[in-house]
């Protein structure tokens, strides 16, 4: 089994962490708008977290971009809006969509990869 199950493991599990350290321990602390950042960035990584772990189990090397573009998306995507939302510096608004690209890129890829597949499969 490929390190990149432990890597998007690990992720999930911080996702499950974050989540629930936002519902209770920053309800109080965190205005609504940041608290949605914070939200967004646990849900997005929880979905690339098992993304990446669906893709890890069925390794090979030609997915290993589609992980390495998981795992950047959920590094900027969701950390951007984690800092956003306890700094409150809004900027890192401008460094979210990076991430979001890397999804993108990574579903397109995958999908890339699974035709191809399927192509030589039939």
């Amino acid at each position: 089994m490929p390190r990149w199950v432990a890597v998007f493991a690990l992720q999930a599990f911080l996702s499950v962490a974050a989540g629930a350290f936002g519902a209770h321990a920053l309800s109080d602390v965190l205005h609504q708008s940041a608290l949605g950042w914070w939200q967004t960035a646990s849900q997005y990584l929880m979905y690339h977290a098992l993304a990446g772990l669906i893709v890890a189990a069925f390794y090979s090397p030609s997915l290993k971009p589609v992980l390495i573009l998981f795992l950047i998306g959920n590094l900027v995507f969701a950390g951007s809006l984690y800092v956003m939302a306890l700094t409150g510096y809004r900027f890192l608004g401008a460094i979210t969509p990076v991430g979001g690209v890397c999804y993108l890129s990574a579903w397109l890829l995958l999908a890339f990869r699974l035709w191809r597949f399927s192509r030589v499969e039939s």
